[in-house]
């Protein structure tokens, strides 16, 4: 039984227009043709369009398809091989999509009744993050800004005071806001100093992310990162790229703690053999030790740098009387495992 080319349309879901062309380009003739030029299929023919139809829904194109069924071009596994590289890279964009998707709308979920406005807002931004990083680091990202943000306006509100008092980057001032930030920004991303370049990259050279949602303006980008340049290139000269990943994190509050305890101590003039003096310099030295994680080639390299740089010294958070004073009494702690010198326990940057 011969079927009319709308016949085989019908059953088959395709459109005559679909079967002309396959026609056209050789990948599917009608056997036949009836008395009036119609073109009549056969039931080989019916069975070579399915074989069509299920490549087509593989991926494949019409070329690789004719090619397979001529016995031509690729092997099959080659063919299907590179499908199934294709659709895993399909897959990949999509779950990358999803994702973005999903941080959108509980960004969007989480405001009260978002506008339009604040709609294609978040849309441009997260193409624009898009450009930078992967779904899943983007939700790392958006994760732990909970663990610094409270900081994080703090140290943006100082910075911007320092820059309306005209302060020089070079200045303890702005030398202690710059190793907050840097900090904070470590923090943020778990010592990847990687993922933390790609970000402030991603702010250097997209107008659209800056001053939005709590990120800092061109200008103040600008100017903290004079500051941190600063600081960077002195600690490079001691410490490599793996050594600075190598890093903990201390909050800046304990060391602020520290910091006041200490200078209630110094106005008392209690001497730093007291018990009390004694605490501080523990306290201190299992700060350091958090900071460096326990790793005494690492702190020895610290010191070094600290004791070589006053610049690194002048942006501590920890003043030069208290850390004197840390310094006096660690002598009279025990017990503590120090290096051969008492010095090799004074924090570069604390």
């Amino acid at each position: 039984m011969l079927l009319k080319v709308g016949d085989l349309a019908r059953r088959t879901g395709l459109t005559v227009r679909t079967l002309h062309h396959y026609d056209e380009i050789g990948l599917l003739k009608p056997s036949g043709r009836s008395e009036a030029g119609y073109r009549l299929y056969s039931q080989a023919d019916v069975q070579r369009l399915h074989g069509i139809q299920t490549m087509r829904q593989m991926g494949l194109a019409l070329s690789d398809i004719g090619a397979l069924l001529a016995g031509e071009g690729m092997a099959p596994e080659r063919i299907i091989g590179q499908q199934i590289r294709s659709l895993d890279q399909q897959i990949t964009q999509a779950t990358e999509l999803r994702g973005r998707l999903t941080m959108l709308r509980d960004g969007l979920m989480a405001g009260a009744d978002p506008d339009m406005g604040n709609w294609l807002e978040a849309l441009a931004l997260m193409t624009t993050y898009g450009k930078y990083f992967s779904s899943a680091e983007l939700k790392h990202i958006f994760q732990n800004w909970n663990l610094i943000e409270a900081d994080w306006l703090v140290v943006k509100d100082l910075v911007r005071s320092a820059m309306d008092r005209q302060l020089a980057p070079d200045t303890p001032e702005v030398q202690a806001l710059a190793y907050r930030w840097m900090a904070l920004m470590l923090h943020w991303m778990n010592g990847d100093l990687d993922l933390l370049e790609r970000w402030g990259h991603m702010f250097r050279t997209e107008p659209t992310t800056q001053g939005r949602n709590h990120a800092p303006p061109g200008d103040m980008i600008e100017f903290i990162e004079t500051a941190i340049k600063l600081r960077m290139a002195l600690l490079e000269k001691y410490l490599t790229r793996d050594d600075l990943r190598a890093l903990g994190h201390v909050p800046y509050t304990q060391w602020a703690a520290l910091e006041e305890d200490v200078q209630q101590l110094l106005g008392r003039a209690v001497p730093p053999h007291h018990p009390n003096a004694r605490a501080a310099a523990l306290r201190w030295n299992a700060l350091f030790d958090q900071l460096t994680r326990g790793n005494p080639p690492l702190r020895q390299k610290l010191v070094a740098a600290s004791a070589n740089e006053p610049l690194l010294q002048a942006g501590s958070p920890l003043s030069a009387p208290v850390r004197a004073y840390l310094h006096a009494a660690l002598a009279h702690a025990a017990p503590v495992t120090k290096p051969t010198s008492a010095k090799t326990t004074l924090s570069p940057t604390h």
